[in-house]
């Protein structure tokens, strides 16, 4: 019930690395009630209860990849409207067609800049 007390946009900030988690924490943290999973089942589980107004998702994570999570989660009724960005270190063309062809609004690669991960939440959670 956070969520009643904290009037900010919730993001859920997904990867198997603790510093992308950090660095996007850092970069997040002001302006919006974050949500973190280390992994694909956990970020299904935290998308379906808690339903956050955006998604941040990286792709190569063990077990379930962020392909097969963007892909459950856009199967899913309950879930398909929430906007997933992709922030990965797959920077070729193929693997960011791959993403928006499963339903990502964005890609990010990493390294990021911290500006442009706030700029384009900003813009995919502008009205």
């Amino acid at each position: 019930m956070q969520r009643m007390t904290d009037p900010r946009r919730t993001l859920l900030l997904v990867d198997d690395e603790p510093t992308n988690l950090q660095i996007l924490h850092h970069t997040l943290q002001d302006n919006y009630r974050l949500l973190f999973a280390k992994d694909g089942k956990k970020a299904l589980e935290l998308a379906h209860d808690d339903r956050p107004d955006l998604i941040l998702l990286d792709i190569m994570m063990p077990e379930l990849s962020g392909y097969e999570v963007c892909k459950a989660l856009k199967d899913s009724p309950y879930t398909a409207s929430i906007p997933v960005i992709f922030v990965t270190a797959l920077t070729d063309v193929d693997n960011e067609h791959k993403g928006l062809e499963l339903g990502a609004v964005d890609y990010i690669s990493k390294p990021f800049s911290p500006h442009i991960v706030q700029a384009r939440v900003r813009t995919h959670l502008s009205p």
